[in-house]
């Protein structure tokens, strides 16, 4: 309304009383009124962030359950607006550059809060819209960078806030509790608009795409079984340490650290690895047991854990490891993760995480606010490895369907091979099931521009391009061995396979090479890629085998000379990545 207005009946009365006024006059007058508060009703709200394919949430396989009461409580994520993120990224490319003089000058956490830290304005404006819906200070907490804020509120002012979201509970095959949802887009104050990227916890469901269905020996783990050669008849750490020139090198730096993300209740056993590495270990030296426990790890052990634990402690053997596990609880566990990184100053410098869900399924400002969390990560001297998936090109109404984080330009995405026969060269094939391709969202980065541009012109029976996005980000940037490793689990011998093998893997020996550089008075690696490609030289170039197209016995993409969309720019040789990784100061 017009300040100091008031439309009640009885001022309507004396308005139609007022000498000389037409009747036809206060008509126009009162439907001007009405279209102009319709119109500011509609500008008041904008919707802020939506998703791409509400029907995804069947597809992954959520059921929706009861609508929630208004009184129950929940937790909400506000992702405020950061300061400088233009600077952010800025030096983001330059402490990542082996080129650049500002090489491995990474920030501390202090430093990059200070750096990206929220206006006073934002926090404020944040905070009152917060108490105007009964949330008040009390029931909300910021992290170390103060760009989140976790509120608890009732289900009844969320869906006040958030104007069309309708929360409900859902429930997943491989989790034990529900988790907490909108099917609707959600819309907010325009006022509010400049000051939150989006909220967590309403649209995007947990990504629930983990392990390979494992390949599991119907027997009890015995000491009788396992001297049999059966195992020895497929991928274990000697093989790998073997075949990437790793042989009897450990960490020995007292600062290194590196770690595993653990999702969907999956946990780890004790037990588990010692069995592993009772079996697996003896020929390397090797820490007996976890370091340190990040959240909670007091469920049945899963397979995915021990496939992670139990490889990324055997390649980067010696290097204190810890599991940052997310609590059940969590209603965004990724989300939860990332904000849990840059809540602690001290953290491992390799994180590998074996997760991920389809860029179609995330609207495009929360991947692009996710990317900037990355770009934190890497000013700060941290490598994050995701698996780049199991399912090949993958494909959707014939176009090939790309994964997220996978196809972020701020991370390392690492990709599936198998062995051939030890006498067989070449020694490697890109797997099938080795998820790559092209981005349909993010540009490609200038890192690696030349050997993309190199594959689009040369490499063999490229799809048409009508399948993937030419101009993309390609992935993966690095590979290794995926398929049919042994690990304990639940004290059983277990045969699994998938990216979420190699990924682990390759974070090993990527904290081997900070190892190395540490020793020598040097930062870690942080963001690799640019390494990687300016040194795709130091690895072994995989140049047969493809990955899944879009029907069954489909071929997507074919691994070629170079960098390709199935093994990246190869797998790792250790002695010569780590005699690249020493040139740089």
């Amino acid at each position: 309304m017009f300040p100091g207005q008031s439309h009640n009946s009885s001022s309507f009365r004396k308005l139609f009383k007022m000498k000389g006024i037409n009747s036809m006059l206060i008509l126009i007058y009162l439907t001007f009124l009405s279209l102009y508060f319709s119109k500011s009703r509609t500008e008041e709200y904008v919707v802020l962030e939506k998703s791409h394919d509400v029907k995804a949430w069947q597809v992954q396989g959520w059921e929706k359950l009861e609508r929630l009461p208004p009184s129950e409580e929940i937790f909400l994520t506000f992702a405020l607006k950061q300061s400088n993120v233009e600077t952010l990224e800025r030096v983001f490319w330059e402490v990542s550059d082996p080129r650049s003089k500002e090489y491995g000058k990474h920030l501390s956490l202090s430093k990059l809060t200070q750096l990206i830290a929220p206006s006073e304005t934002t926090i404020s404006n944040v905070q009152a819209w917060l108490r105007s819906h009964d949330v008040q200070s009390s029931d909300c907490h910021t992290i170390f960078t103060k760009d989140f804020m976790i509120c608890r509120m009732s289900c009844k002012s969320a869906e006040a806030m958030l104007v069309g979201a309708k929360f409900h509970r859902f429930k997943h095959a491989k989790l034990s509790k529900p988790v907490v949802r909108s099917l609707q887009h959600y819309s907010v104050p325009r006022s509010i608009v400049p000051h939150v990227d989006f909220v967590g916890g309403v649209l995007h469901f947990p990504a629930v795409k983990g392990p390979s269905s494992p390949k599991i020996l119907h027997r009890e783990f015995s000491e009788n079984m396992l001297k049999r050669d059966l195992i020895y008849s497929s991928v274990n750490p000697d093989i790998l340490r073997e075949r990437y020139k790793v042989y009897d090198v450990v960490g020995t730096h007292p600062d290194n650290r590196q770690s595993i993300a653990s999702f969907l209740e999956q946990y780890y056993s004790p037990a588990d690895l010692k069995a592993f590495f009772d079996i697996f270990g003896s020929s390397f030296r090797h820490l007996k047991d976890v370091t340190k426990v990040i959240g909670p790890n007091n469920g049945p052990p899963g397979s995915e854990a021990s496939l992670d634990i139990q490889y990324i402690m055997s390649l980067g053997a010696m290097v204190p490891t810890w599991i940052w596990s997310t609590p059940e609880s969590s209603q965004d566990p990724f989300l939860g993760w990332l904000l849990d990184i840059s809540n602690h100053s001290e953290v491992p410098w390799v994180h590998s995480v074996s997760y991920s869900g389809y860029e179609d399924e995330y609207d495009v400002s929360y991947m692009n606010r996710v990317n900037v969390e990355f770009q934190k990560a890497g000013v700060r001297g941290l490598t994050f490895l995701f698996a780049s998936g199991d399912d090949g090109a993958d494909c959707e109404n014939s176009k090939f369907r790309p994964e997220y984080p996978s196809s972020s330009p701020y991370v390392t995405t690492v990709g599936g091979t198998a062995l051939n026969d030890p006498f067989t060269l070449p020694a490697e094939y890109g797997h099938e099931i080795s998820g790559g391709g092209f981005s349909n969202v993010f540009p490609r980065p200038s890192y690696q521009t030349d050997d993309v541009e190199k594959y689009l012109n040369s490499g063999p029976h490229i799809p048409p391009t009508s399948y993937f996005n030419p101009n993309g980000r390609g992935y993966p940037d690095i590979s290794a061995v995926c398929y049919e490793f042994w690990i304990i689990d639940n004290m059983y011998l277990k045969l699994v396979y998938g990216t979420s093998a190699s990924t682990p893997t390759v974070a090993g020996i990527i904290s081997l090479l900070n190892d190395a550089r540490l020793q020598n008075n040097k930062s870690t690696l942080g963001f690799l890629n640019p390494f990687l490609y300016q040194n795709a030289a130091t690895m072994y170039d995989v140049t047969t085998g493809h990955n899944e197209g879009c029907l069954p016995g489909d071929i997507g993409f074919y691994a070629s000379t170079g960098w390709d969309p199935v093994t990246g720019c190869g797998t790792p040789n250790f002695l010569a990545m780590v005699n690249a990784a020493l040139k740089y100061h």
